[in-house]
């Protein structure tokens, strides 16, 4: 099994990058076959086997009840059985593309919008901008998992993110990729993405993604810029017991 196959599940009980093991949450639950990130760095959880009643009681047990447990790896609508006691409160069907050998390289810099890395002082920029048009989960602590990139208009404002999400082994997720509404169409979510996927192989791993599968206009730019369909997923959010 590749580790794409359950990459919250393998991020979560691998090495992530930058020391940050101490967010992995549930080793110590149950029979340790829940994981979980804190609410404040990503809603993710995971289990070792979706068709496992332990695992489920693992990761209830971990949560508490205290927030909905966004599981990619299980998805209802092909099969997967909803464990005793809990509730599927959405679903949403998504696909994982994966960075293929010819993906080209990152457009030369440019001296008044500079690709820029974001640290704590740019939070709450990053949350505003997520804010305004909705990428996918990100919270205050999330850019722990990173680096995440981005750029700036010349007032200061900043107008594109992308950064970098799960780590599972030998891969990294790219995520957060947007655009502000005024800075569409100059192209500054293709810079990031292709400067991460540059980042991501001189490194010697796999750059990958998410994308919701109902937008098509995200999944072919993706595609433009040399990523391939690898399998479908969902993102299911379940309340435990």
């Amino acid at each position: 099994m590749s580790t794409l196959d359950s990459p919250v599940w393998s991020a979560l009980t691998g090495a992530h990058r930058g020391g940050h093991r101490d967010l992995a949450r549930g080793a110590d639950v149950g029979s340790g076959r829940a994981r979980s990130y804190p609410a404040d760095v990503c809603p993710f959880s995971a289990v070792a086997d979706v068709r496992d009643p332990a695992a489920w009681a693992d990761l209830a047990h971990l949560l508490a009840g205290d927030r909905l447990a966004v599981v990619p790896t299980f998805d209802p609508a092909h099969g997967d059985p909803v464990p005793t006691g809990w509730e599927v409160a959405w679903s949403i069907p998504g696909v994982q593309l994966v960075a293929g050998p010819t993906t080209p390289p990152p457009p030369a810099e440019d001296a008044d919008l500079p690709v820029l890395a974001l640290g704590e002082d740019d939070v709450d920029d990053m949350l505003a901008l997520v804010e305004l048009t909705r990428p996918g989960p990100f919270e205050r602590r999330t850019r722990l998992l990173g680096p995440y990139l981005g750029v700036r208009d010349p007032d200061g404002t900043l107008v594109a993110l992308a950064g970098e999400r799960l780590h599972p082994g030998g891969a990294a997720e790219l995520s957060a990729v947007c655009t502000h509404p005024r800075a569409r169409g100059r192209g500054l979510a293709t810079r990031l993405v292709l400067t991460l996927v540059r980042d991501v192989r001189e490194r010697g791993d796999v750059p990958f993604l998410h994308a919701a599968a109902t937008n098509a206009e995200a999944v072919r730019l993706y595609q433009r810029l040399g990523f391939s369909p690898r399998r479908s997923v969902a993102f299911t959010g379940l309340r435990p017991p």
